[in-house]
Protein backbone atom coordinates (compact mmCIF):
# COMPACT_ATOMS: atom_id res chain seq x y z
CA UNK A 1 0.00 0.00 0.00
CA UNK A 2 1.55 3.95 -0.37
CA UNK A 3 1.53 6.04 2.76
CA UNK A 4 2.51 9.73 3.23
CA UNK A 5 5.52 9.99 4.91
CA UNK A 6 6.75 13.57 6.27
CA UNK A 7 10.40 13.59 6.21
CA UNK A 8 11.07 17.04 7.24
CA UNK A 9 9.33 20.65 7.55
CA UNK A 10 7.34 20.84 4.52
CA UNK A 11 8.55 17.35 2.78
CA UNK A 12 6.20 14.55 2.35
CA UNK A 13 7.64 11.21 0.73
CA UNK A 14 5.36 8.10 -0.98
CA UNK A 15 6.29 4.89 0.64
CA UNK A 16 5.05 1.36 0.15
CA UNK A 17 4.67 -1.05 2.72
CA UNK A 18 3.00 -4.10 3.33
CA UNK A 19 -0.66 -4.12 4.74
CA UNK A 20 0.10 -5.21 8.29
CA UNK A 21 -1.68 -8.16 9.79
CA UNK A 22 -4.67 -7.59 12.37
CA UNK A 23 -4.76 -7.86 15.90
CA UNK A 24 -7.68 -9.95 16.84
CA UNK A 25 -9.61 -6.46 18.03
CA UNK A 26 -8.57 -4.43 14.76
CA UNK A 27 -10.17 -3.71 11.38
CA UNK A 28 -8.34 -2.94 7.97
CA UNK A 29 -10.28 0.03 6.62
CA UNK A 30 -9.59 1.08 2.73
CA UNK A 31 -9.23 4.85 3.04
CA UNK A 32 -11.81 6.70 1.49
CA UNK A 33 -10.23 10.42 2.62
CA UNK A 34 -8.35 12.03 5.47
CA UNK A 35 -8.75 15.45 6.78
CA UNK A 36 -5.89 17.61 7.09
CA UNK A 37 -6.32 18.82 10.59
CA UNK A 38 -4.89 22.21 11.71
CA UNK A 39 -3.48 20.87 14.76
CA UNK A 40 -0.75 19.12 12.58
CA UNK A 41 0.15 22.26 10.76
CA UNK A 42 3.25 22.70 13.34
CA UNK A 43 4.10 19.65 12.64
CA UNK A 44 4.25 19.95 8.97
CA UNK A 45 6.30 23.54 9.34
CA UNK A 46 8.71 21.66 11.78
CA UNK A 47 7.30 23.89 15.16
CA UNK A 48 6.38 20.60 16.31
CA UNK A 49 9.54 18.83 17.73
CA UNK A 50 11.05 19.88 14.13
CA UNK A 51 14.02 17.15 14.90
CA UNK A 52 11.59 14.11 15.27
CA UNK A 53 10.99 12.69 11.96
CA UNK A 54 9.93 10.80 10.23
CA UNK A 55 6.12 11.25 10.79
CA UNK A 56 2.74 9.49 9.81
CA UNK A 57 -0.15 12.35 10.13
CA UNK A 58 -3.82 11.53 9.13
CA UNK A 59 -6.26 10.68 11.78
CA UNK A 60 -9.36 11.67 10.48
CA UNK A 61 -10.16 9.44 8.20
CA UNK A 62 -13.30 7.63 6.81
CA UNK A 63 -13.63 4.19 4.26
CA UNK A 64 -14.70 0.70 4.00
CA UNK A 65 -14.19 -2.07 6.22
CA UNK A 66 -11.66 -4.48 4.16
CA UNK A 67 -10.57 -6.88 6.53
CA UNK A 68 -11.78 -7.55 10.21
CA UNK A 69 -9.71 -9.40 13.17
CA UNK A 70 -11.35 -12.70 15.13
CA UNK A 71 -12.78 -11.04 18.06
CA UNK A 72 -14.16 -8.31 16.41
CA UNK A 73 -18.23 -7.76 16.22
CA UNK A 74 -20.49 -5.77 14.52
CA UNK A 75 -18.55 -4.87 11.55
CA UNK A 76 -18.04 -6.30 8.56
CA UNK A 77 -16.18 -6.03 4.99
CA UNK A 78 -17.84 -3.23 3.20
CA UNK A 79 -18.83 -1.58 5.95
CA UNK A 80 -18.93 2.08 5.50
CA UNK A 81 -17.21 3.84 8.39
CA UNK A 82 -16.07 7.13 9.77
CA UNK A 83 -12.51 6.84 11.90
CA UNK A 84 -10.55 7.82 14.20
CA UNK A 85 -7.13 6.58 13.35
CA UNK A 86 -3.85 6.73 15.46
CA UNK A 87 -2.12 8.77 12.70
CA UNK A 88 -0.99 7.00 8.93
CA UNK A 89 -4.59 8.16 7.54
CA UNK A 90 -2.68 9.20 4.64
CA UNK A 91 -2.82 5.91 3.63
CA UNK A 92 -4.39 3.67 1.10
CA UNK A 93 -5.26 1.51 3.89
CA UNK A 94 -4.92 2.01 7.69
CA UNK A 95 -5.61 -0.34 10.76
CA UNK A 96 -7.31 0.51 13.48
CA UNK A 97 -9.34 -0.86 16.60
CA UNK A 98 -12.88 -1.93 15.72
CA UNK A 99 -14.07 0.66 18.22
CA UNK A 100 -12.53 3.36 16.51
CA UNK A 101 -15.17 2.91 14.00
CA UNK A 102 -18.58 4.35 13.51
CA UNK A 103 -21.34 3.70 10.42
CA UNK A 104 -21.05 6.07 8.20
CA UNK A 105 -24.50 5.29 6.36
CA UNK A 106 -24.84 7.17 3.07
CA UNK A 107 -23.27 10.00 4.04
CA UNK A 108 -20.35 10.70 1.33
CA UNK A 109 -17.12 9.53 3.26
CA UNK A 110 -15.28 12.57 2.45
CA UNK A 111 -17.81 14.54 4.64
CA UNK A 112 -17.66 11.59 7.65
CA UNK A 113 -15.35 13.26 9.74
CA UNK A 114 -15.95 11.94 12.61
CA UNK A 115 -12.86 12.95 14.94
CA UNK A 116 -12.51 16.65 14.69
CA UNK A 117 -16.64 16.28 14.89
CA UNK A 118 -16.33 14.67 18.16
CA UNK A 119 -14.02 17.40 19.47
CA UNK A 120 -16.85 20.22 18.49
CA UNK A 121 -19.61 17.92 20.23
CA UNK A 122 -17.20 17.52 23.54
CA UNK A 123 -16.62 21.42 23.51
CA UNK A 124 -20.25 22.45 23.35
CA UNK A 125 -21.56 19.94 25.72
CA UNK A 126 -18.51 21.15 28.33
CA UNK A 127 -19.74 25.00 27.71
CA UNK A 128 -23.48 23.39 28.68
CA UNK A 129 -25.33 26.28 27.23
CA UNK A 130 -28.81 27.31 28.57
CA UNK A 131 -31.35 28.88 26.59
CA UNK A 132 -31.11 32.37 25.71
CA UNK A 133 -27.39 32.25 26.51
CA UNK A 134 -25.44 35.25 24.71
CA UNK A 135 -22.41 33.36 23.24
CA UNK A 136 -19.29 34.97 21.55
CA UNK A 137 -17.31 32.15 19.30
CA UNK A 138 -13.75 34.44 18.30
CA UNK A 139 -12.55 32.23 15.53
CA UNK A 140 -14.48 31.42 12.04
CA UNK A 141 -12.97 28.57 10.67
CA UNK A 142 -13.47 25.09 9.96
CA UNK A 143 -13.63 24.23 14.10
CA UNK A 144 -15.27 27.47 14.70
CA UNK A 145 -18.03 26.71 12.07
CA UNK A 146 -18.80 23.28 13.41
CA UNK A 147 -18.94 24.77 17.43
CA UNK A 148 -21.14 27.59 15.62
CA UNK A 149 -23.37 25.11 14.07
CA UNK A 150 -23.71 22.76 17.07
CA UNK A 151 -24.31 25.79 19.64
CA UNK A 152 -27.19 27.36 17.10
CA UNK A 153 -28.94 23.88 18.43
CA UNK A 154 -29.06 24.84 21.90
CA UNK A 155 -30.83 28.21 21.41
CA UNK A 156 -28.84 31.03 22.16
CA UNK A 157 -30.70 34.23 21.94
CA UNK A 158 -27.38 36.24 20.25
CA UNK A 159 -24.58 34.67 18.35
CA UNK A 160 -21.69 36.79 18.02
CA UNK A 161 -19.38 35.21 15.52
CA UNK A 162 -15.45 37.64 15.73
CA UNK A 163 -13.32 36.81 13.23
CA UNK A 164 -10.26 38.80 10.65
CA UNK A 165 -11.21 37.69 7.52
CA UNK A 166 -14.26 39.10 5.61
CA UNK A 167 -15.28 35.84 3.69
CA UNK A 168 -15.38 33.50 6.72
CA UNK A 169 -17.54 36.19 8.82
CA UNK A 170 -19.73 35.98 5.21
CA UNK A 171 -19.78 32.59 5.72
CA UNK A 172 -20.78 32.66 9.50
CA UNK A 173 -23.82 34.46 8.76
CA UNK A 174 -24.72 32.30 6.36
CA UNK A 175 -25.01 29.49 8.72
CA UNK A 176 -26.48 31.34 11.07
CA UNK A 177 -24.98 33.68 13.44
CA UNK A 178 -27.33 36.73 14.66
CA UNK A 179 -24.36 39.34 14.65
CA UNK A 180 -20.45 39.02 12.88
CA UNK A 181 -17.57 41.14 13.49
CA UNK A 182 -14.51 42.14 11.91
CA UNK A 183 -11.88 42.61 14.36
CA UNK A 184 -9.69 44.23 12.43
CA UNK A 185 -12.29 46.80 11.95
CA UNK A 186 -14.29 46.99 15.05
CA UNK A 187 -14.09 46.54 18.66
CA UNK A 188 -15.47 43.56 19.42
CA UNK A 189 -15.63 44.10 23.47
CA UNK A 190 -18.27 47.11 22.56
CA UNK A 191 -20.47 45.24 20.02
CA UNK A 192 -20.51 42.63 22.79
CA UNK A 193 -21.87 45.18 25.86
CA UNK A 194 -24.26 46.91 23.10
CA UNK A 195 -25.67 43.61 22.24
CA UNK A 196 -25.43 42.39 25.92
CA UNK A 197 -27.12 45.69 27.88
CA UNK A 198 -23.12 46.35 28.75
CA UNK A 199 -23.70 42.48 30.66
CA UNK A 200 -20.45 40.75 28.25
CA UNK A 201 -21.47 37.57 27.10
CA UNK A 202 -22.34 33.85 29.06
CA UNK A 203 -19.91 31.91 27.25
CA UNK A 204 -16.69 33.19 25.19
CA UNK A 205 -15.16 30.10 22.82
CA UNK A 206 -12.01 31.10 21.61
CA UNK A 207 -10.98 28.55 19.13
CA UNK A 208 -8.35 29.95 17.18
CA UNK A 209 -5.47 29.30 19.27
CA UNK A 210 -2.96 32.38 19.34
CA UNK A 211 -2.20 34.95 21.96
CA UNK A 212 -5.04 37.78 20.43
CA UNK A 213 -7.85 36.49 20.64
CA UNK A 214 -7.02 34.76 24.45
CA UNK A 215 -6.83 38.74 24.96
CA UNK A 216 -10.43 39.47 24.14
CA UNK A 217 -12.13 36.49 26.42
CA UNK A 218 -11.90 38.48 29.33
CA UNK A 219 -12.98 41.76 27.66
CA UNK A 220 -16.29 40.74 26.45
CA UNK A 221 -17.10 37.53 29.57
CA UNK A 222 -19.29 38.77 31.90
CA UNK A 223 -18.77 37.78 35.85
CA UNK A 224 -19.27 34.54 36.16
CA UNK A 225 -19.70 33.89 32.75
CA UNK A 226 -17.81 30.89 30.56
CA UNK A 227 -14.48 31.00 29.36
CA UNK A 228 -13.52 28.09 26.58
CA UNK A 229 -10.43 27.40 25.68
CA UNK A 230 -10.61 25.36 21.85
CA UNK A 231 -7.91 27.17 20.06
CA UNK A 232 -4.80 24.71 19.45
CA UNK A 233 -2.27 26.79 21.45
CA UNK A 234 1.66 25.44 21.07
CA UNK A 235 4.43 27.06 20.28
CA UNK A 236 5.43 30.41 22.74
CA UNK A 237 3.60 30.28 25.90
CA UNK A 238 0.46 32.13 26.41
CA UNK A 239 -0.32 34.76 28.98
CA UNK A 240 -3.57 35.96 30.50
CA UNK A 241 -4.22 38.28 32.90
CA UNK A 242 -5.08 35.90 35.42
CA UNK A 243 -6.12 38.55 38.86
CA UNK A 244 -8.25 40.10 36.35
CA UNK A 245 -10.01 36.44 35.13
CA UNK A 246 -9.69 35.37 39.09
CA UNK A 247 -12.06 38.99 40.07
CA UNK A 248 -14.22 38.10 37.63
CA UNK A 249 -15.06 34.51 38.80
CA UNK A 250 -15.14 33.09 34.78
CA UNK A 251 -15.56 29.52 34.89
CA UNK A 252 -12.02 28.37 32.27
CA UNK A 253 -12.85 25.54 30.37
CA UNK A 254 -10.02 23.52 28.55
CA UNK A 255 -11.99 21.92 25.34
CA UNK A 256 -9.09 19.68 24.43
CA UNK A 257 -9.82 15.78 25.12
CA UNK A 258 -7.45 13.13 25.34
CA UNK A 259 -9.84 10.27 27.78
CA UNK A 260 -10.66 7.73 24.91
CA UNK A 261 -13.82 7.64 26.31
CA UNK A 262 -14.44 10.95 25.86
CA UNK A 263 -13.48 11.03 22.22
CA UNK A 264 -15.42 8.11 21.25
CA UNK A 265 -18.66 9.16 22.62
CA UNK A 266 -18.24 12.25 21.02
CA UNK A 267 -17.60 10.65 17.83
CA UNK A 268 -20.63 8.50 18.67
CA UNK A 269 -22.65 11.84 18.72
CA UNK A 270 -21.61 13.17 16.07
CA UNK A 271 -22.20 10.49 13.57
CA UNK A 272 -25.39 10.46 15.06
CA UNK A 273 -25.94 13.96 14.06
CA UNK A 274 -24.67 13.81 10.69
CA UNK A 275 -25.89 10.63 9.54
CA UNK A 276 -29.61 11.69 10.88
CA UNK A 277 -29.19 14.46 8.63
CA UNK A 278 -29.38 16.83 11.45
CA UNK A 279 -26.13 18.37 11.03
CA UNK A 280 -23.90 18.38 7.51
CA UNK A 281 -20.40 19.30 6.70
CA UNK A 282 -21.10 19.62 2.71
CA UNK A 283 -20.65 23.22 3.24
CA UNK A 284 -17.38 23.18 5.16
CA UNK A 285 -15.09 20.70 3.08
CA UNK A 286 -13.70 23.49 0.54
CA UNK A 287 -10.74 22.17 -1.20
CA UNK A 288 -10.05 17.83 -2.42
CA UNK A 289 -6.93 16.94 -2.95
CA UNK A 290 -5.38 13.36 -4.42
CA UNK A 291 -2.62 11.57 -2.11
CA UNK A 292 -0.25 12.60 -4.45
CA UNK A 293 -1.41 16.40 -3.96
CA UNK A 294 -0.69 16.08 -0.34
CA UNK A 295 2.11 18.78 -0.09
CA UNK A 296 -0.57 21.40 -1.84
CA UNK A 297 -2.89 20.40 0.55
CA UNK A 298 -1.19 21.48 3.40
CA UNK A 299 -0.07 24.18 2.06
CA UNK A 300 -3.91 25.58 1.38
CA UNK A 301 -4.27 24.56 4.92
CA UNK A 302 -1.86 27.11 5.91
CA UNK A 303 -2.45 29.64 3.56
CA UNK A 304 -6.15 29.61 4.02
CA UNK A 305 -6.89 31.39 0.33
CA UNK A 306 -10.67 32.70 0.16
CA UNK A 307 -13.20 30.79 0.87
CA UNK A 308 -11.32 28.10 2.09
CA UNK A 309 -12.35 25.81 5.13
CA UNK A 310 -10.99 22.42 5.06
CA UNK A 311 -8.60 20.57 3.15
CA UNK A 312 -9.30 17.02 2.44
CA UNK A 313 -7.33 14.18 0.52
CA UNK A 314 -9.80 11.93 -1.43
CA UNK A 315 -7.74 8.91 -2.26
CA UNK A 316 -10.53 6.56 -3.37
Amino acid sequence: MKIAILTGPKEFQFQEEQIPALLPDEVLVQVAACGVCTSELDMWEGKAGGDMYPRYPGHEVSGVVAGVGKDVQGLTQGDRVAVWAPGRGFAEYVVVKSKYCFPAGDLPLDLALAEPLACAVNTVELANISLSDDVVIIGAGFMGNLVQKLVAMQGPRHLIVADTRADALDRALRLGATHVVNVSKESLPEAVKALTDGQGADITFEVVGAQAPLNLVGDVTRMSGKAVIVGFHQGQPRQIPLGYWNWMAFQILNAHFREEATILRGMRIGMRLLTSGRLSLEDLVTHRFQLSEIGQAFRTAHEKPEGFVKSTIVIQ
